[in-house]
């Protein structure tokens, strides 16, 4: 290893013979400085040199004892290192596109005798990038179940790994007695999730960095299984005929399920005019179900059945449709008013009409005791006379249900 050496010294003794009497000796301006690259980056040792006279400049890589340079001239082999100087007091040595083995110590020397030396040293530092093999994909696990999810990267100096979700949500991590920690970063090559829940479904974000340029991360979807689950927020619905009414149902499921909406006692509805669906997703695992029927017809009374299904199984959930009153959605049907005759009248004469006689002047008033009402089957229950007026039971029925009726809501 000493041949590299003998052979620099005996150059630069060679080039230096018999120039030495009377003539200072050259020194070193300032000390190398230390040089940390990134990968594939170019690097440049600086040497200065005080009174160089008729002195040479070498370079050495001091681990490998390789010569680099003499003076103006390359003597390695590698194509990526050449040398250059300024006025034969700076002289400099340019490693390109450096990679891993050109990490180490660098000596610039000059043949004086004894030999003057000083070093630098070459760190070379590399990115983070995630190791395929020990890093993991997508996940899936059941509802309760443990999710193991790694990440390992490689770097220089080594990354570090930190796990954050990708909806800024927090992560809930448990230890051996089951007590649960909710984080916002975890720091480690792997993360555990044990008996989780389907609110912890999502994507995780692996982040690996270790001070060097670019930091890497790698997104990991953690998909948690479960049985479809229904919720109804209304099971009984009411509206009046000739209305449009809207019947709702909240699906959880994970694989997504398919849903659809059924007539008791079993016909599969078929989105039309007449019924207008949706499904609209809240989120991975959620979904909201709806149904708009239009201008309801009797018919359409009854119950109304949401179905999900997926993998794992299926539910289903009942909502009955009930028909209400509606102000100015009904027809109530009352019978034929009948034209009083002068029978219905009788012959009497009163004070009205002789008045009417005297005066030439006609009135419409009809006479207080012609006064009827009837019944829905068109007979007279009760009629109005003079006497003071004295109401049946069927009568008071009748105005009760009249008021009813007719009053706004």
């Amino acid at each position: 290893m000493l041949v590299h050496l003998l052979i620099l010294s005996t150059a630069l003794a060679a080039a230096n013979s018999g120039k030495h009497g009377g003539v200072e000796f050259p020194e070193f301006g300032q000390p190398i400085t230390n040089l940390t690259v990134p990968l594939g980056r170019d690097a440049t040792f600086e040497c200065i040199v005080v009174n160089l006279g008729n002195f040479r400049v070498g370079w050495v890589k001091a681990d490998t004892k390789a010569i680099q340079a003499i003076h103006e001239h390359v003597i390695t082999h590698n194509p990526r290192i050449s040398v250059s100087h300024s006025d034969h007091s700076t002289w400099y040595l340019h490693i390109k596109n450096v990679q891993e083995e050109d990490r180490g110590q660098y000596m610039c020397q000059i043949n004086t005798d004894p030999m003057k030396s000083q070093m630098g040293f070459l760190d070379v530092v590399i990115p983070p990038d995630f190791i395929p093999e020990e890093t993991s994909g997508d996940t899936m696990v059941p509802e309760g179940g443990t999710a193991r999810v790694s990440c390992k990267a490689r770097g220089v100096p080594p990354p570090r790994v930190m796990w954050k979700r990708e909806d800024g949500q927090e992560i809930v991590v448990r230890d051996q007695t089951g007590a649960k920690t909710k984080v916002l970063t975890y720091q480690g090559e792997v993360l555990k999730l044990t008996k989780i829940s389907r609110s912890e479904m999502g994507t995780y974000l692996c982040i690996a960095g270790n001070g060097v340029p670019p930091t890497v991360s790698k997104r990991i979807h953690v998909s948690v299984h479960f049985h479809p689950v229904i919720q109804v927020p209304n099971q009984l619905v009411g509206a009046p005929l000739g209305t449009d009414v809207t019947l709702e149902c909240y699906v959880e499921s994970s694989p997504k399920s398919i849903n659809y909406w059924v007539k008791d006692p079993g016909e599969l509805i078929i989105p039309s005019e007449h019924h207008e669906m949706s499904v609209r997703q809240k989120s991975m695992f959620e979904a909201e179900m709806r149904m708009t029927i239009k201008n309801i017809r009797r018919e359409d009374l009854g119950s109304y059945i949401c179905v999900a299904k997926n993998s794992l199984g299926d539910v289903e959930s009942k909502i009955r449709l009930y028909e209400i009153p509606g102000n100015d959605r009904h027809s109530y049907h009352y019978p034929e008013v009948r034209v009083p005759t002068e029978d219905d009248y009788g012959t009497d004469s009163y004070d009205d009409m002789e008045a009417e006689d005297n005066d030439s002047t006609k009135t419409n008033r009809v006479p207080d005791h012609a006064n009827k009402w009837y019944a829905n089957d068109g007979k007279v229950i009760v009629s109005q006379s003079n006497d003071a007026f004295k109401p049946t039971p069927s009568f008071l029925t009748i105005i009760t249900i009249f008021l009813l009726h007719n009053t706004p809501v």
